[in-house]
């Protein structure tokens, strides 16, 4: 396994922690001149660890991700506002955490076996209402042409939600067809054959190129690397030469890598016309991956996960002369995005509680943002995708009903079921395998206090009414099953 070059190189070569001291100087700089354009790309189920520049092995092949990365500034505690797609967007796009929008997990609440869930969920809406003023409506008050290309999951149509321009987007969360005929809303099918990535990348490109004259908001939101997974067969068979015998995985990596192609044509063209210098480049994921076998990480489980693995992701910001690349290890979530970009467009602020917190001076090297908490709220059921590779606190579910804070470098988890805790040092254990709430009950009671007064600060559903369904006798059993059977392979 080789070392993780190009991280240590930034960390030794640019900067080692939050002290990107030497962007400029004042804010009333960067406001005199021109708004920023924004090219936002949103990876769909990308792990924290399957980029080039953060991976464990070496199979991923990301050249332009890792140029972005040398070229910005690198959040490795980077985390999406939920763990799974609707409701990290519908963070993301709002500003709001989930008890505010309602957009909890990817309908129904009620997932698993009727058996094995002691409590009834919380009902889930599905997407963000017109009332919630997103992104794209706020940045719009400023002068700003918007446009969306891919998954949009929050709505029928983003027309309708503050974007003028819409490729490929409605409720619909993921695609059957990532090669021609797409049998997609809203995207006219290209020749027989054409993939997914590259086209909305083409759509992205000449939307830019026919825009550039008046600040832009590209909001690109690939359905890659969502399943299902599907690639060209050139690429696949790279990687099974590389030592992937697993069709899914080497699927999986071919399509990291056309991620990755399509994110350096985006790139290329902003160079091409001149807009690299005044062009915000954001690229993250909007939740964790799934675990596959051949990809470590470091990370306790994956998508739907409220461990690391689900709620971790990559994060890189990119603004030349404005933001000095580095490596930042200040936790940040998606929220945050909304009041950043809305200070530095200069936007109208929106009518509504923003819980994110603004960057602009973090990221510009004024002073680095006040230490604070971050906190999740997911008040449903989500079954397992992969029982013995989850790694979920137990094998029947990827989450059941509960809360988390981050605070500091502690993490308590709160399950609702039996009003458990599990307390988590993220500084000497980043894998989330020594459960600390009997060794540290101090902690516990300050943490559990602070959750606490945050739900009911924000009005979090809490599900209390058993479901009459459960059986306990029967939860037990197929948890031992799954058990005994992880432990005979």
């Amino acid at each position: 396994m080789k070392l993780k070059i190009l991280l240590v190189t930034l960390t030794l070569a640019l900067t080692a922690g939050c002290g990107n001291k030497s962007a400029p100087s004042n804010t009333a700089e960067i406001a005199g001149n021109a708004k920023p354009n924004i090219i936002m790309i949103v990876i769909d189920d990308l792990g924290w660890s399957d980029v080039g520049y953060n991976q464990n092995t070496d199979y991923f092949e990301t050249p332009n991700v890792n140029a972005l990365a040398q070229q910005g500034l690198v959040f490795d505690q980077a985390y999406s506002g939920a763990a799974n797609c609707a409701p990290s967007r519908a963070v993301l796009m709002s500003g709001q955490y989930g008890p505010r929008h309602g957009v909890y997990t990817v309908s129904p609440s009620d997932r698993g076996n009727a058996k094995t869930r002691k409590l009834i969920p919380i009902k889930n809406k599905r997407g963000l209402t017109t009332d919630v003023i997103t992104i794209g409506e706020s940045l719009k008050t400023a002068g700003y042409t918007t446009g969306t290309f891919g998954k949009w999951h929050l709505g029928a149509d983003p027309d309708k939600q503050g974007f003028d321009k819409n490729i490929a987007g409605s409720h619909q969360g993921m695609t059957f067809h990532y090669f021609s005929p797409y049998k997609l809303p809203n995207i006219e099918d290209g020749p027989k054959g054409e993939y997914l990535t590259e086209r909305l990348t083409n759509e992205v490109i000449d939307w830019v190129k026919s825009s550039k004259d008046q600040p832009f908001f590209a909001y690109v939101p690939y359905y890659t690397v969502h399943t299902p997974y599907q690639a060209v067969v050139d690429k696949m068979n790279k990687y099974h030469e590389k030592g992937l015998k697993n069709k899914r995985e080497a699927t999986y990596a071919a399509m990291v890598e056309h991620m990755d192609d399509n994110v350096g044509r985006i790139l290329d063209m902003l160079a091409s016309e001149g807009l690299a210098d005044n062009t915000l480049v954001i690229f993250t994921s909007d939740n964790g991956g799934y675990r596959m076998s051949s990809f470590p990480t470091p990370l306790r489980a994956g998508k739907g996960s409220y461990y690391e693995g689900g709620l971790r992701v990559p994060l890189i910001v990119r603004w030349p002369e404005k933001i000095k690349p580095g490596l930042d290890h200040t936790p940040v979530i998606n929220a945050d995005f909304y009041p950043t970009l809305v200070n530095l467009t200069q936007s109208k602020q929106p009518n509504q509680v923003l819980d994110g917190v603004d960057l602009t001076a973090h990221l510009l090297g004024q002073h680095d943002i006040a230490e604070r908490d971050l906190f999740w709220h997911f008040p449903v059921y989500l079954q397992a995708h992969h029982a013995p590779t989850d790694q979920g606190q137990d094998p029947l579910f990827r989450t059941r009903p509960g809360s988390a804070i981050r605070s500091g470098d502690w993490k308590l988890l709160q399950y609702f079921e039996n009003n458990e805790f599990e307390l988590y040092n993220l500084a000497n254990d980043l894998a989330e395998q020594d459960n600390l709430a009997s060794k540290h009950p101090n902690k516990v009671a300050e943490l559990k206090t602070k959750l606490q007064a945050w739900q009911q600060q924000i009005d979090a559903d809490i599900p209390t009414l058993l479901n009459p369904e459960y059986d306990a006798a029967i939860n037990q059993q197929l948890i031992d099953k799954v058990l005994a059977k992880k432990q005979r392979h």
